[in-house]
């Protein structure tokens, strides 16, 4: 950081916001072929792990509102990645599953994600990345 930089290299969120900024684009080189967003992936990594699950707990789950989940589900559907069927005693629920692609492209995306990061975290110790992880978790819940 340079002098005309002001009080930035101070802030807490600029450096996150740069971090952020690398790891979504080594994200995006890495589902190069599958077209998955960081969102869309946590998205399946939930519902593969809790089929079932309906849209309402899956936006509870990964924090965001009914109207982009749904969005969100609709272009996973039009994909063929997901299924909605009828939540158990809920006819008004949806149900959602993966599909046997849906799967399959998890599969394929965790390997990739897991590529992704080594790359990001080459230049951390595992017990660095276990502090970053828990530090980030504390300024999320604050």
């Amino acid at each position: 950081m340079n002098a005309g930089d002001g009080i930035l290299p101070e802030l807490l969120g600029y450096h996150l916001r740069h971090a952020q900024l690398a790891v979504f684009a080594d994200f995006a080189r890495s589902m190069a072929g599958i077209d998955l967003t960081p969102g869309q992936f946590g998205v399946l990594v939930r519902i593969a792990a809790s089929p079932g699950l309906t849209q309402s707990a899956l936006g509870r789950a990964v924090g965001i509102e009914r109207s982009t989940v749904v969005a969100v589900i609709d272009r996973l559907e039009k994909r063929g990645l997901v299924v909605r069927g009828e939540a158990a005693g809920d006819r008004r629920a949806n149900a959602l599953s993966l599909s046997s692609e849906g799967l399959k492209l998890l599969r394929e995306a965790t390997r990739r994600v897991r590529r992704h990061e080594r790359r990001i975290a080459r230049g951390l110790s595992l017990a660095e990345v276990r502090l970053m992880i828990g530090l980030l978790r504390k300024v999320a819940r604050s």
